[in-house]
Order: C-alpha cells, then sequence, then structure tokens
C-alpha cells in the first residue's frame, strides 16, 4: 500500500472489498426471500407465470441481489475515500496540465 493507509490499496483490494461482502448479502438475501416466495408462483410484467425453472429463477434473483449489494457497497467504499484520494491527480508532478494540483512547494 502505497499511502500507509488501507484506503490507499489498489484495484485489487477494493473489488474485493465490494464484491465479497455483497456475495455474501445476496446469499442471505436469497435464503431469506425464498424462504417466504416459492419461485413457481411468481409472475412476469405480462401477467402470466414465469416460464423458468426454480433453479434459473432462483440464479437470476442471486445475480440482481449481488448487484444491487455491489452497488451499495461500492457507493459506500467511494463514500469511504478522503478528498486527497478523491481530488488527486495521477500524473507525475512535473507532467500535470494547470487543471490539476500541484503539490505545495516546501
Amino acid at each position: 500500500m502505497s499511502s500507509g493507509t488501507v484506503w490507499g490499496a489498489g484495484l485489487g483490494p477494493r473489488l474485493m472489498w465490494i464484491a465479497w461482502p455483497a456475495f455474501l448479502v445476496a446469499g442471505v438475501l436469497e435464503m431469506l426471500v425464498f424462504a417466504v416466495v416459492d419461485p413457481q408462483d411468481l409472475h412476469g410484467f405480462a401477467q402470466g407465470p414465469l416460464e423458468l425453472s426454480p433453479g434459473a429463477v432462483y440464479t437470476l434473483a442471486f445475480f440482481v441481489f449481488w448487484g444491487a449489494a455491489m452497488l451499495s457497497s461500492a457507493l459506500t467504499c467511494l463514500l469511504a475515500m478522503s478528498p486527497f484520494e478523491v481530488n488527486r491527480c495521477p500524473l507525475p508532478v512535473d507532467g500535470r496540465p494547470a487543471a490539476c494540483p500541484r503539490p505545495p512547494a516546501s
């Protein structure tokens, strides 16, 4: 970690901070929802029963739940970033355009 803090981690660890908790939440949510709802009783927007196997309904629901939980986790990671991390310029100091702030001279 370059900055010495947990938020200075690269893209890989951040993706795992987002995907892994979301995966666990999606699994728990799937169990809770389908303990109450039977996939054979679901109806689509056309008011007819879904013509999907129960396994397909479970799979689609899991990925929808996982996507929603990943969005939530990603928003949490975004909001946890410091202003320095959000506003820092990724270019080297000598190659920055005028709009990219330079560190103060010391």
